[in-house]
């Protein structure tokens, strides 16, 4: 049994690398999947199922201490499968060169990359009427959720497109974004996150026609009302009309699992000729009734 779970050590993470060969130090046997914040919440659900197909998942988390503690966590929480390796890296996507550092650390440690999946994404420190939005939380949002997951998947495709590896995913490589159901549902109280959203969602169209004749399949999961700590503060308001199916017809909330569940199916290549789809994984509440 050859389980991994680690975090690179700080002195080496001072340096990075433009030559993507050099970095070949420790093959990987099976698929590498790379999760973007994923150290708590939905990317949480994502990597845990992931790890219980016997994927290899590279853990990316924010730099704080906490969130080192929840990905070595997460790691020690997997379940164990022969020749599975898990690895924490410590990366701030809005960042371009901690995107660059990211892929360098993964491909580092595993020997390669086999799939991609933007889940890393925050909510408004407050939760303010457009009228009042501010520029900083603005920024702050949309660097995290919209320029970050664009830009980390052009440092993965042109290594893909220009290192031409081999995958070992029986579909190739491919990537998934996590997106939300406000990517086409407006709230103004929140109106950062929805523009942040629905940029994530025109991103990944782009990235699905771009990609498609090389090989490598873009998919967008668009979750609904989802039970974790971003919603916290919420619950109570969304608890009643959950219930009464006033919002989510099957009257339950989302869950990581959910969301993990859908991913795994994507990465094990059960919809090959779906590159540029919306799934959504809301409980019907995309379905316009009464």
């Amino acid at each position: 049994m050859t389980v991994v779970c680690s975090i690179w050590p700080l002195a080496r993470r001072k340096n990075w690398y433009t030559n993507w060969g050099e970095l070949m130090t420790n093959r990987s046997t099976n698929p590498v999947i790379l999760v973007t914040g994923s150290s708590r919440g939905l990317g949480r659900g994502i990597a845990l199922q992931l790890a219980g197909s016997g994927y290899s998942v590279a853990i990316n988390y924010a730099g704080n201490t906490k969130a080192a503690d929840e990905a070595l966590a997460l790691c020690d929480a997997v379940r164990q499968h022969d020749d599975q390796q898990f690895h924490a890296v410590q990366a701030d996507v809005s960042n371009a060169d901690d995107r660059q550092r990211l892929l360098a650390e993964v491909l580092d440690h595993f020997g390669r990359l086999d799939c991609l999946v933007n889940n890393a994404g925050v909510a408004p420190d407050t939760r303010d009427d457009i009228v009042e939005m501010g520029e900083e939380s603005y920024d702050r949002v949309v660097g995290i959720n919209l320029k970050g997951p664009h830009f980390v998947t052009q440092t993965v495709a042109r290594y893909w497109l220009q290192e031409k590896p081999e995958p070992l995913l029986s579909g190739g490589f491919c990537i998934v974004f996590v997106t939300s159901v406000s990517a086409n549902t407006a709230s103004p109280n929140r109106g950062e996150y929805c523009i942040s959203k629905a940029g994530l969602s025109m991103s990944a169209k782009l990235w699905s026609v771009r990609l498609a004749a090389e090989g490598i399949p873009v998919y967008e999961l668009r979750p609904g009302i989802m039970a974790s700590d971003m919603t916290d503060k919420v619950k109570d308001k969304y608890d009643g009309v959950i219930a009464e199916g006033e919002l989510v017809p099957q009257r339950r909330w989302g869950t990581a699992e959910d969301v993990g569940l859908a991913v795994t199916s994507l990465v094990d290549g059960d919809f090959p000729f779906s590159t540029g789809t919306i799934i959504d994984i809301d409980g019907g509440l995309q379905i316009r009734h009464f």
